[in-house]
């Protein structure tokens, strides 16, 4: 005879404790995707054309307050090296600027769009400067884009590819903008003589790209002298001699050289520390860099850098100063 064991009652309490600790475990499993899928939305470019034979991918913002009728700047924002279109964006922060201030924004991807890339700012530089080329054509036969306003800007290696388009298209370019910019051809290298207002910022203590000038492990030729480098540029602009120099924020010291040509004005922010290149937007542990030039600041520690876009026949679309608490410029033709 079989001797049957007494069954125990299933308490509801244990099974519903079971499924929620069940839950708890699946629940990373659950939100690897989602993240990844939403990793994939934030960092995927919106934009492609084929340049030179290569396919080239950009990410384009367009504020919701876009009007057809009325020409619009165009704001072109380069990464550094090793990044790509949607991390330029995320260190930048340009897109609440260009919805406050009612401008177009585009961030392209230098070689291996893809990816992480670069740009080619060497002995090769031509092939990305027909793609910039490429680009502002595209976008202003879709988009009413104001052909004297347009900006470039970059941080680092995209700093250094700001340079070659002031030297290349000064044509296009109304004025350029920069962040610890990687500037690794001669000055000899820009024949271009006409006067393009440019605004930069670097820190001190750059360990990668040096304010002093120098080789780094980053790359294979030394970096100039900035200060030099920033003079050359002023010389270029026919800008007075002298320049003068005046406080910004604890630590923060801004160089401008005014009388230039054309209103073409030079400005050097220099930080005592680093000037912000990471991803962490909204944070500057080491120094930092307004949406004016490229990276993000808390205006109570680096100063009031701030952009606006002038509106067509204003006083201050006239002028072609570049200040970075003021105006940006026009190109004239």
């Amino acid at each position: 005879m079989t001797t049957m064991s007494p069954r125990i009652p299933r308490d509801p309490r244990r099974t519903r404790v079971l499924g929620a600790a069940l839950a708890i475990v699946a629940l990373p499993v659950i939100l690897v995707p989602i993240e990844a899928v939403s990793y994939y939305v934030r960092n995927r470019s919106n934009g492609s054309i084929v340049s030179s034979g290569e396919m080239r991918k950009y990410l384009l913002h367009v504020p919701a307050s876009y009007d057809r009728a009325k020409p619009t700047p165009l704001v072109i924002s380069m990464h550094g090296g090793a990044l790509w279109d949607a991390a330029q964006k995320e260190i930048s922060q340009w897109n609440p600027v260009a919805d406050r201030e009612g401008f177009i924004v585009v961030y392209p991807s230098g070689a291996r769009g893809n990816g992480p890339g670069h740009w080619r700012t060497g002995d090769r530089a031509g092939r990305d400067v027909v793609f910039i080329s490429d680009l502002i054509d595209k976008l202003s036969a879709e988009y009413n884009i104001d052909p004297a306003r347009i900006y470039a800007n970059g941080l680092s290696n995209g700093g250094g590819m700001s340079f070659v388009l002031s030297c290349t298209l000064s044509n296009r370019i109304a004025a350029v903008g920069m962040v610890n910019a990687a500037q690794l051809l001669p000055w000899s290298w820009c024949t271009d003589t006409r006067p393009v207002p440019m605004i930069t910022f670097h820190g001190t203590a750059d360990p990668v790209v040096p304010y002093t000038g120098g080789k780094t492990w980053v790359a294979p030729r030394a970096f100039p002298h900035v200060p030099t480098w920033t003079a050359n540029w002023a010389k270029r602009n026919r800008c007075a001699a002298e320049p003068f120099d005046s406080p910004v924020a604890a630590n923060v010291t801004r160089r401008t050289y005014t009388g230039c040509a054309d209103n073409a004005s030079v400005e050097l922010t220099r930080s005592g520390e680093e000037v912000m290149t990471g991803p962490a937007a909204g944070r500057c542990p080491n120094g930092c860099a307004g949406p004016s030039a490229m990276a993000s600041m808390p205006p109570a520690r680096c100063g009031p850098f701030t952009v606006s876009i002038p509106s067509p026949g204003s006083s201050a679309a006239s002028g072609r100063s570049l200040s970075a608490s003021s105006r940006v410029p026009r190109r004239t033709p």
